[in-house]
C-alpha cells in the first residue's frame, strides 16, 4: 500500500489558530508534502467550505472534523483525569469525517449552537474581569470585546483571542522595548519573561498570569459550557460523523492520566462507551509511546489518526514528528494512512459504526478510502 502524508487535526481561525488564514495553513501543507488534511476547529464546522474549496486548487484531501470540550460525570465523581489533566471527568472529544455539505439541523444543531454561544459568553465575562483588572493597575487601554470577535476571530471565541489582543494593544502603544517591559510588569505585577519580540511566548505568559486559574481575570466555566459525553457523541453521528477519543498519552515527564495509564482498561471502556476511533497530537509523545499505543489501539479494532492541533500562536511545521524524532516513523505513517483512508471513506458513504465491525468490511473501507484519496491527489 502507498501512503501519503496526513495531519488529521488541525485548527484554524475559525476558532484559534497559530495560522493567519486557511490558505497559509494549506500552502504549507502543500509545500510540505502533506496531502491529507483534517480542519478541526473547537464548535465550528463554518470553514469546512473554504476548507474544501482551498484544499481542491492544491489537490490536497480534505477531512472535515470538530472538537468538543464534554463532561463524563462518572469520571467526575470518581476524581478520575481522562484527557484534561487538570479537571477529572472533563473530555475532549473529536468527530472525524462529519458530511460535507453539512446535513446537522433539528435539537442536535440547537445544543451544538448553543454550546459554543455559551463559550463566547464565558470568554466575553473574561474580558470584562480583564478590562477591570486593566483599569486597576492604570495600563491605559482596554480591551474592546465587540473588536476582539469582529477582527480577531471568525465566530468562535477564545482566551487565547483575549492574550492576542492585549499583546496586540501592547505593541501598539508606544516606546521602546523597555517601556514594553515595563507595561507588562506593571500589568503582572512581576517582569516578563519572554522577549517581548516572540509573540507565541508573550501570549502564553498573558494567559497564565492573567487569564488561567488564580490570574486576575481568570473566570471558571459555566457547567453550561460542557455537554454530557453522550450528547456530544449523538450530535457528531447526527452530522455525520465518527465519534473519536483524543489520547494524552505520555506528558514530557512520562506520566499518564488516570484513565490512560492502563491502555487494556481504557480501550475496554472506549470501546463500552461506543468509541472505535482515537487519535494522537505526534509532538506530544515519545515515539515508543505512540508505537506502543496506536499499535495496540489499531490492533483491537480502533481507527487511528493523527494530528499537530496548531492551536497555539506557535506556527510549526504541518508535517508530523513525535517529541524525540524529527518524523514519524514507518509504522506510525502507515497507521495514520490506514486511519485517514477510512475516516475518508466513511465522509464520502458514511456507514456510522458498521466500518468497526467485521473486519473483512474494515478493509474494504480502507481500499474506497485509498482509492479516494488517490483520485483526489492525483488529479491534474
Amino acid at each position: 500500500m502507498k501512503t501519503f502524508d496526513v495531519n488529521a487535526h488541525l485548527h484554524t481561525p475559525y476558532s484559534f489558530s497559530a495560522f493567519d488564514g486557511v490558505t497559509q495553513a494549506l500552502d504549507m501543507a502543500a509545500e510540505e508534502g502533506v496531502k491529507v488534511v483534517g480542519i478541526n476547529d473547537f464548535y465550528s464546522m463554518d470553514g469546512y467550505r473554504e476548507w474544501s474549496e482551498e484544499c481542491g486548487k492544491r489537490h490536497l484531501f480534505p477531512l472535515f472534523n470538530i472538537e468538543f470540550i464534554s463532561l463524563n460525570v462518572e469520571d467526575q465523581a470518581a476524581g478520575v483525569r481522562v484527557n484534561d489533566p487538570n479537571n477529572p471527568g472533563r473530555t475532549y472529544l473529536s468527530g472525524k469525517g462529519l458530511a460535507y455539505p453539512v446535513i446537522l439541523k433539528g435539537k442536535e444543531a440547537e445544543q451544538l449552537a448553543a454550546v459554543k454561544a455559551e463559550s463566547n459568553a464565558q470568554v466575553e465575562r473574561m474580558c470584562a474581569k480583564l478590562n477591570e483588572h486593566l483599569d486597576a493597575v492604570k495600563a491605559g487601554f482596554n480591551i474592546s470585546f465587540a473588536q476582539v470577535r469582529d477582527t480577531l476571530t471568525r465566530g468562535s471565541i477564545r482566551e487565547r483571542h483575549l492574550a492576542k489582543a492585549l499583546r496586540l494593544a501592547v505593541d501598539a502603544r508606544p516606546g521602546c522595548e523597555n517601556c514594553k517591559r515595563a507595561l507588562y510588569e506593571q500589568i503582572f505585577g512581576k517582569p516578563l519573561k519572554s522577549d517581548p519580540a516572540d509573540a507565541a511566548a508573550v501570549e502564553n505568559e498573558i494567559r497564565g498570569n492573567l487569564l488561567k486559574a488564580g490570574g486576575a481575570a481568570f473566570v471558571p466555566e459555566d457547567p453550561k459550557a460542557f455537554l454530557p459525553m453522550e450528547t456530544v457523541q449523538r450530535i457528531i453521528e447526527a452530522a455525520g460523523g465518527i465519534p473519536t477519543y483524543p489520547f494524552l498519552a505520555d506528558d514530557a515527564k512520562g506520566n499518564f492520566t488516570d484513565f490512560e495509564g492502563d491502555l487494556m482498561k481504557a480501550a475496554d471502556t472506549l470501546r463500552k462507551r461506543c468509541f472505535r476511533s482515537v487519535e494522537f497530537i505526534t509532538t506530544r509523545n515519545t515515539t515508543a509511546v505512540l508505537e506502543q499505543y496506536a499499535g495496540y489501539l489499531e490492533d483491537e479494532g480502533f481507527t487511528v489518526t493523527f494530528g499537530s492541533e496548531h492551536n497555539t500562536p506557535a506556527l510549526e511545521p504541518i508535517k508530523l514528528r513525535t517529541r524525540d524524532a524529527a518524523d514519524l516513523s514507518a509504522k506510525l505513517k502507515e497507521i495514520n494512512w490506514r486511519g485517514a483512508c477510512t475516516v475518508a471513506a466513511h465522509q464520502v458513504h458514511p456507514k456510522n459504526q458498521q466500518i468497526f465491525g467485521d473486519p473483512a468490511t474494515h478493509a474494504q473501507t480502507i481500499e474506497e478510502g485509498e482509492a479516494l484519496i488517490t483520485k483526489t491527489i492525483t488529479a491534474q
